[in-house]
């Protein structure tokens, strides 16, 4: 098999759980790694953006805020305290995320790595809501996942 497994844990749960894992994607401080069976063991901290997991011919995204990734012996471990599916996405929660981060920007006394994050935030969220909701009202007769694939199709670097 060319799978391996992935857990990821949010203060609340384990959020996701799944043993049959082709590839996942993750928005590493060092840029996106991508993580394929019998990878090399790799400890890394995450920035907010998007994993990628992928699941046979299915592509699963989550947005996360922050977070630790672990991968050995074939079993990929993150977590995290901020966590959701991009088709569970809440407009609401995201602009208002938008919205916060951006107050934080305005400060004189942030250091330049919150800056930098905060950033990448609002950058990564506005995206979000650019082709997840935008595309999604244009193919609104459309299913669930075509807006997902699109979002797939082009997503944030």
């Amino acid at each position: 098999s060319e799978n391996f497994k992935i857990e990821i844990v949010n203060p609340e749960k384990s959020f996701l759980s799944k043993e049959e894992v082709s590839e996942v994607v993750v928005p590493a401080f060092e840029g996106e790694i991508g993580i394929l069976k019998d990878h090399i063991p790799i400890i890394s901290f995450l920035k907010p953006g998007i994993i990628k997991v992928s699941i046979g011919s299915e592509v699963e995204n989550y947005y996360v805020e922050d977070g630790i990734v672990e991968f050995k012996d074939n079993s990929l471990s993150i977590l995290t305290s901020s966590i959701f599916n991009l088709k569970d996405a809440d407009k609401n929660y995201i602009s208002n995320s938008i919205s916060e981060a951006e107050n934080e920007l305005s400060k004189d006394e942030i250091d330049d790595q919150k800056r930098f994050i905060l950033n990448h935030k609002v950058e990564v969220l506005k995206s979000i809501i650019d082709k997840v909701f935008l595309y999604s009202a244009i193919q609104s007769t459309l299913p669930a996942t075509s807006y997902l694939s699109e979002y797939n199709a082009h997503s944030c670097a």
